[in-house]
């Protein structure tokens, strides 16, 4: 949703009129909150995504979304016809195919965009039936994909980093949901740390791990601590939280990928192993390859492993170069696309001139 609504703001800064783009999304989604906030007009469709498991409880949901999705097409139908866009964006997931479907059968034209590496069956089969791609990465398999990067808010754009010194802040964070094993993980980092004043953590639980979170801190403390250590069931201010940490350790989505590389935001990036084409681990990889995140796979995460790959970015080097958090920032924004927005929004306008 927050690159739709960034390539959203680019169109509306090139002179569109903001009540001439509409949103559609579902209603189990942020979009149902984040698009009106934004200044979006947003229709909701029904039904929710397909689960990828064969165990009779996903198989007998899979048919109740096939039957979710096909009232779904009836109603993107019936949205195109009334509204008759220009050009359509799909930006992938549940809501996007039955749009692009739908826009595709009465001729009009449109565009996808893919966030990760590996790309999601929406946007597979809506190239498949005419629609142009723009893809975040190189290699990405979509056919004569155009590679535009991930569109970013603007509040991001805007970050100018100045990480705290004293003590130097390391975030948590494991996406809006949160994340069990980083969870896990940072608990056991406190108790590891928790004589520590030379450094903080604010740790960013999400609200499906608060709770537990929360009671796993309670009984870590002791009277004696000294650690600062912030826990929050979410982090309502991103952009402030790149500013201030010296280094993120987080998810491999396609989003926080972007972000990293575009404030140049140091990263420990342990990718979700159950990521359909294991595509948080290609995502990570353009990070990795450049230097300006580490990469620890989800199997080998817990306290210790987290507390030395941490202590290893913030020692002191011996030979006078640059400290390697500094080098990691530098090789970070190398990989970031600060235009994809722009990017992404010529190829729309693009599409519709040429219909």
């Amino acid at each position: 949703m927050y690159p739709a609504l960034a390539v959203a703001d680019a169109l509306v800064a090139r002179g569109h009129l903001r009540p001439s783009i509409l949103f559609v999304g579902v209603r189990r989604g942020i979009e149902a909150t984040a698009v009106p906030a934004a200044g979006y007009s947003v229709e909701l469709l029904p039904g929710r995504g397909l689960q990828r498991s064969i165990r009779p409880r996903a198989i007998v949901a899979n048919v109740g979304a096939v039957v979710g999705l096909l009232h779904a097409f009836v109603i993107a139908l019936r949205l195109i016809g009334r509204h008759r866009p220009r050009v359509v964006l799909g930006v992938g997931g549940y809501a996007s195919f039955p749009c692009v479907a739908a826009a595709l059968l009465r001729r009009i034209p449109a565009v996808v965009h893919e966030q990760n590496a590996a790309p999601g069956l929406a946007n597979r089969w809506a190239v498949r039936l005419g629609a142009r791609a723009a893809v975040s990465l190189p290699g990405t398999p979509l056919r004569d994909a155009e590679v535009t990067g991930n569109p970013v808010r603007g509040a991001v754009l805007a970050v100018r980093r100045a990480p705290a010194s004293e003590p130097p802040l390391v975030a948590v964070v494991g996406g809006s949901l949160g994340a069990g094993r980083l969870n896990h993980a940072a608990l056991e980092l406190y108790d590891r740390w928790r004589d520590r004043d030379d450094i903080a953590v604010r740790h960013v639980a999400g609200p499906r791990g608060y709770d537990g979170c929360a009671e796993g801190l309670r009984r870590l403390r002791r009277a004696a601590d000294v650690l600062r250590y912030d826990l929050v069931r979410y982090e309502g201010d991103m952009p402030e939280l790149y500013t201030r940490a010296a280094v993120l350790v987080g998810r491999a989505g396609a989003v926080t990928c972007a972000e990293v590389a575009v404030t140049g935001t140091p990263a420990v990036l342990v990718p979700l192993p159950s990521a359909p084409g294991d595509h948080q681990t290609r995502n990570a990889e353009a990070l990795v390859d450049a230097g300006g995140a580490v990469l620890v796979p989800d199997a080998e995460l817990d306290g210790t492993r987290l507390a030395r790959e941490l202590d290893a970015l913030f020692a002191p080097p011996l030979d006078g170069s640059p400290a390697r958090l500094e080098e990691m920032s530098r090789a970070a924004r190398t990989v970031g696309r600060p235009d994809a927005a722009d990017r992404v929004a010529d190829l729309v306008e693009e599409t519709a001139r040429d219909a």
